[in-house]
């Protein structure tokens, strides 16, 4: 059994493909690609930790694709989830969804984790930057204590930012990375990677 993490999936989400300038011809290759490169890697008995924005577009269609995947599913929810606590009480109910989607389980804001004897943070967001002009969401972010933090949000801005490693599948090649390739990137030390 083996642990992955993820990020900024956009099930559904016509416009991030030009946004983020994803090489697929429509949202069906899009979600059929993410299927395949999770499914490519992800054994049944696995974990995977989601750390936000699984699904949009027409959510009816898009949400049921969690029962798909592989693996036991964590989703850590990020602002475009509708579980998402920051929505206030427009997330009522959505939590039961998700769950019933096939998550596992739910995590709000931010949670920690071991990987390679390092402590390390998982948040939705990053201590610092963000996918648009502007840091938004600060009050969602967690504080930067010194820890390793895994993040999406950002998506193609960058793969690691100092002790910051998105796990975005914009930055991983549209699949989850394992828990050793984030061990291997934690004992190079902080530094910076565009991909």
């Amino acid at each position: 059994m083996a642990t992955w993490f993820t990020a900024d999936l956009h099930f559904g989400h016509h416009n991030i493909i030009k946004y983020c300038d994803r090489p697929f011809s429509d949202v069906g290759a899009m979600n059929d690609a993410l299927i395949q490169g999770w499914n490519g890697v992800v054994a049944e008995g696995d974990t995977v930790w989601i750390i936000g924005d699984f699904a949009l577009g027409k959510i009816a269609e898009t949400l049921p694709l969690v029962a798909e995947l592989h693996g036991h599913k964590i989703l850590v929810a990020g602002n475009h989830d509708r579980c998402w606590s920051g929505h206030g009480q427009r997330a009522e109910g959505w939590t039961e969804r998700y769950l019933d989607a096939g998550f596992d389980r739910i995590v709000q804001g931010s949670t920690t984790t071991d990987i390679g004897g390092e402590h390390v943070r998982l948040c939705h967001f990053p201590y610092r930057g963000d996918s648009h002009d502007q840091d938004r969401f600060q009050s969602y972010r967690p504080v930067d204590n010194g820890e390793w933090l895994l993040h999406g949000h950002v998506h193609e801005h960058w793969a690691q930012d100092g002790r910051m490693i998105n796990v975005g599948v914009d930055v991983t090649e549209f699949r989850p990375i394992s828990i050793d390739d984030v061990a291997a990137v934690i004992r190079t030390g902080p530094a910076e990677r565009a991909t």
